[in-house]
């Protein structure tokens, strides 16, 4: 073909498209993280009824350049994609890093490996250019679902407060608690499961 290919990549990390304006577009579509499944349609000709879904991992569509009828579906070799497109690949950002830290009963006060974990959570933060976190704190089921939705809010905002005394920036940090709806261990209501009294942070 004497066009260059198009490459869609997960929302997650970025979309870049290269001459897909020029004769002989091919598209080809990159992986999801953690293989969540996506797709793109891609048509022949822009207004043209033919068309052809993208829906794998690696799969491409060709379409020649004044040809009829919905681009040519095939399976592109994915060595091959990131052995000739590297460059490509290596503005993709680091995947995201996801940690958990744990509470005492009842409160906002970390367990004592929390807090190492802690620190593990600041220096991958730290070490990304323009990273940022999402905080989300989390209940058991002993308590009101109110008074467990305050709570976990006020996790989440502890771990935030400490994160940015020690350097990260505020701004690039959200927190929210989901107070008892997300149990890592499913429990009745009123039952003390520490695993469930906990803040999950992502790293971005």
């Amino acid at each position: 073909m004497s066009g260059r290919p198009c490459f869609f990549i997960p929302a997650t990390l970025a979309l870049l498209l290269a001459a897909c304006s020029a004769p002989g577009t091919r598209v080809v579509l990159l992986p999801q993280e953690g293989g969540a499944p996506s797709a793109v349609v891609v048509r022949a000709k822009a207004g043209a009824g033919a068309e052809t879904t993208v829906s794998q991992p690696y799969q491409q569509a060709t379409a020649a350049s004044g040809a009829g009828g919905a681009p040519r579906l095939d399976q592109a070799d994915p060595a091959k994609v990131q052995a000739e497109h590297r460059s490509l690949f290596e503005m993709a950002p680091p995947r995201p890093q996801r940690y958990t830290l744990y509470f005492d009963a009842g409160g906002t006060v970390l367990t004592a490996e929390s807090q190492e974990v802690l620190e593990q959570v600041l220096a991958a933060a730290l070490a990304r250019s323009g990273g940022d976190m999402v905080i989300t704190g989390h209940t058991d089921t002993v308590g009101s679902g109110a008074s467990n939705d305050a709570l976990s809010a006020q996790r989440a905002q502890q771990v935030r407060q400490i994160l940015a005394e020690r350097q990260f920036p505020a701004a690039r940090m959200e927190a929210a608690g989901r107070g008892e709806r997300e149990l890592a261990v499913p429990t009745a209501d009123e039952v003390d499961e520490p695993r469930n009294r906990r803040v999950t942070i992502e790293v971005r």
